[in-house]
């Protein structure tokens, strides 16, 4: 409001380079406070002036002008287009050069806040030819360096197969894969979230990623004492496991299933989600892959994660995944239902409080697709009471399979008061429901169905 700005600008010219620098420094600290002031700065015409003067400056300029334009950019994509139109890229490139590792090191983090907004303002990264540099920056001994290159490297992966496609091409794989294991949890982070905003997006890239032999060594990070070290690493295989069956069993076959589970068993909150959406991948593909869920004791930690977890969308995924688990076969939906769940699934989808994702999508589902494969009737049995007729349906369904070829389950049937509730449901003549009522109803002499 002083006019501060006004004053700061013409001292980015001064003849004292500490001047300068100084300079610098205090319109980066003003452009980091809020997207106002960067507006500021950028109305002020201060861009062209930093990027003119920056080729014969030296290392502290440079830095101080990397970090003006990474606190310009970084708010909004209309500030960050705004530091590219002005030419900045072409010089933060150029420091991607510099000779100094804190040049380099604040050049490639400017181009990581302007690339991290939309696959347009990456792709002018990308064209700039900062790739090949950031790649060669993830090798250099400097960890501070290595970190911000490798996580400069994720955000222009993640916007579209075709950036990660160049990431790919310029070699980074080979050394992002080779840094797994660094003991620098910060470095393993970036190194796992790099992987998996490449491997996400194609069958092809994910094959490429996993070449680089990345298994077993990422199952290690999923042990590790750092929470991001372990969700990013489980987000790198849930983001392989997802796109084929082949990739998949091959992690299964790595004992990628049994570690994962592990982790969920080990830790609370949002570090559980990929690992949970990962088992349900997994199981999704087919029924071998749903039983080796199964067989590694999968189905225990995500019903734990069904009582424990406070955020729906947690809820929701396990719910979803141990949907996919139960609905291949009656055996695979009675390992589901034998662990007590359903009742709890019901109870979520009768909550008014539940969100509309747990509610609607994942609970009525994972209870579809478990009831319309369970011919285990002692699971079901708690369900006959308290379900909404579009499960009731399902369930009335089973019985109707079962009943009229088991003698003792007939009996039990009648004992739990089944057959009472079955003949209190109001079914559409000629409806399947009446069908299967009927079914049930013939299975006992008249005397005992009125």
């Amino acid at each position: 409001n002083s006019g501060v700005i006004t004053l700061l600008r013409p001292l980015l010219l001064d003849v004292v380079p500490s001047i300068q620098q100084t300079a610098a420094l205090a319109l980066g600290r003003l452009a980091n406070y809020n997207e106002d002031l960067a507006e500021a700065v950028v109305k002020g015409d201060i861009l062209p002036q930093l990027i003119c003067s920056l080729s014969e400056q030296n290392r502290f300029y440079k830095k101080a002008a990397a970090f003006v334009l990474r606190a310009v950019g970084k708010h909004s994509p209309e500030l960050a287009q705004a530091v590219v139109q002005c030419g900045a890229l072409e010089m933060l490139v150029i420091c991607l050069e510099d000779f100094d590792p804190g040049v380099k090191e604040a050049a490639s983090w400017a181009l990581e806040y302007i690339a991290r907004h939309n696959a347009e303002l990456s792709q002018a990264v990308v064209d700039a030819g900062a790739v090949p540099l950031l790649v060669l920056c993830i090798q250099e001994p400097e960890i501070a360096l290595k970190r911000i290159a490798a996580s400069t490297l994720s955000d222009i992966s993640k916007h579209s197969p075709e950036l990660a496609q160049t990431v790919v091409d310029a070699g980074a794989i080979a050394h992002l894969a080779q840094m797994i294991l660094n003991p620098d949890a910060k470095l393993k982070r970036q190194v796992l979230s790099a992987l998996s905003q490449i491997a996400k997006h194609s069958v092809d890239l994910a094959e490429v990623v996993v070449e680089a032999e990345i298994f077993p060594a990422v199952l290690t990070c999923l042990k590790d004492s750092d929470e991001y070290v372990k969700k990013n690493g489980a987000t790198l295989i849930r983001d392989i496991a997802k796109h084929t069956p082949e990739l998949s069993q091959l992690i299964v076959n790595a004992g990628g299933v049994a570690a994962v589970i592990d982790c969920i068993g080990s830790c609370r909150g949002t570090v559980r989600l990929p690992g949970i959406m990962m088992l349900g991948f997994v199981a999704a593909h087919s029924e071998n892959l749903s039983m080796a869920v199964i067989v590694s004791k999968g189905i225990p930690p995500l019903c734990a994660c069904l009582i424990e977890e406070e955020e729906d969308h947690t809820k929701a995924a396990a719910a979803w995944a141990l949907g996919q688990i139960g609905r291949h076969t009656p055996a695979h939906a009675r390992a589901v239902a034998v662990s007590n769940v359903l009742p709890i699934l019901l109870s979520m989808y009768m909550d008014t409080h539940s969100s509309e994702d747990l509610q609607l999508k994942a609970s009525i589902l994972a209870l579809k697709n478990i009831v319309q494969k369970c011919t285990y009737l002692p699971a079901l049995e708690p369900l006959l009471h308290d379900a909404p007729t579009n499960i009731m349906k399902h369930i009335i369904g089973q019985f109707s399979k079962v009943l009229p070829h088991d003698s003792k389950a007939r009996r039990l049937f009648v004992t739990i008061g089944g057959l009472k509730k079955v003949q209190e449901i109001k079914a559409e003549p000629g409806s399947l429901l009446q069908e299967y009522i009927n079914t049930i109803n013939n299975c006992y002499p008249e005397e005992v169905v009125r």
